[in-house]
């Protein structure tokens, strides 16, 4: 499998939803596979909260969470880079290399970062910035967009503001619009991070943060953890086993999924950055697919590609009824043969998309196919 990976420089400014302006940026991405000559067999894969450009495990790769869909992509898999030629890009706003608040506010001063400075970016800025991006290597079409979570929030939103652009749209484990539940989940982490005084306002020490880590991120990781697992697959994973070397009685003593929260906390802390979880998770607490529309009938009414939605019974943070209520609009208005809906059962909740791929990696194939 070829691979090839890369940053982007655009001077061109990006106009955010809000008003402001990105200027200069980059977009860090990857390639997998080769392109065909009527460049028909392209695919874009849109990455989650903590994701970043590479899908695929690259040897000493250092980034956090490399190669987290591996089992899906590759020579032989269910998106198969002898067939295609296979986009991942890391949003604006992450750590992994795209523009983010850790970067330099401009290309004369390494020094200034933009910080709190950075404009606040929406779901539907970032894949402003991914289209752009496409365009500028060649790819005026794609067969697909495929993504989970925030990735699959980036595929519905593809659909509605490019909707001549993908063929087939597959959403995983999304919604059309964050629930309050899930706010108040991402308030948790929010709170805890701009409550460290290491924090100090945005203005910490980076290199103390990447060596030492930062509490509040990793408290939040904490609660960000239990959303994204589920009440049976903590039970399976852990049952109410204590650990032998902490006394029962110790006030210290731990349960094993005491120390799996806070060993995971604690090295999350040290490989992402505070400030961009704050920025990724306001794009995700304010994203609505009928923004700028009377209704979300009236978003998905713009809708040209077909549409896969796959939800998981497990999932406590965007439930199978967000899914559903997006397959049922889309029927309500007349897009019978353009959408289809699959419920998988699993217990293991959020990140059943990151994890149990023998149960959904056969939809992925045969809408491909």
């Amino acid at each position: 499998m070829k691979i090839e990976s890369g940053i982007k420089q655009f001077k061109k400014p990006l106009y955010l939803e809000s008003g402001r302006i990105l200027e200069p940026y980059q977009i860090a991405y990857s390639t997998y596979g080769e392109l065909n000559d009527d460049l028909s067999n392209a695919i874009l894969i849109t990455h989650a909260l903590t994701g970043s450009h590479k899908p695929v495990k690259e040897d000493g790769c250092k980034i956090f969470n490399n190669g987290w869909w591996d089992s899906l992509i590759g020579d032989g898999k269910p998106i198969d880079t002898r067939k295609y030629f296979v986009i991942a890009t890391n949003v604006i706003g992450s750590i992994f290399g795209s523009t983010s608040p850790t970067s330099p506010i401009d290309q004369y001063s390494h020094n200034r970062l933009y910080r709190y400075k950075f404009p606040v970016v929406t779901i539907k800025d970032m894949v402003k910035a991914q289209h752009t991006f496409l365009q500028s290597i060649g790819i005026r079409k794609v067969k697909a967009i495929i993504g989970g979570s925030m990735g699959g929030m980036q595929s519905l939103q593809f659909g509605v503001d490019y909707p001549h652009f993908a063929e087939h749209i597959i959403a995983m484990a999304a919604t059309s619009a964050t629930s309050p539940w899930t706010i108040a989940f991402n308030k948790i982490t929010q709170e805890a991070i701009k409550r460290d005084p290491k924090f100090n306002n945005g203005e910490y020490n980076i290199h103390d943060i990447r060596e030492n880590g930062l509490d509040g991120l990793a408290i939040g990781r904490m609660a960000g953890h239990i959303s994204f697992l589920s009440h049976s697959s903590m039970y399976k994973k852990f049952g109410r086993n204590y650990l032998k070397d902490d006394g029962f009685y110790d006030i210290n003593g731990r349960f094993q999924v005491d120390s799996y929260l806070e060993y995971n906390g604690d090295k999350f802390s040290k490989l992402f950055d505070p400030l961009s979880y704050l920025y990724l998770t306001k794009a995700i607490n304010i994203f609505d697919l009928s923004n700028g529309y009377n209704s979300l009938a009236n978003a998905l009414e713009k809708f040209e590609a077909k549409l896969t939605l796959i939800s998981y019974t497990g999932d406590l943070l965007f439930l199978p009824e967000e899914s559903q209520e997006i397959y049922n609009t889309m029927r309500s208005i007349g897009k019978n043969n353009q959408v289809e809906y699959y419920e998988i059962e699993s217990d293991y909740g959020h990140d059943a998309f990151l994890v149990e791929f023998e149960k959904f990696d056969w939809i992925i194939k045969k809408v491909l196919e």
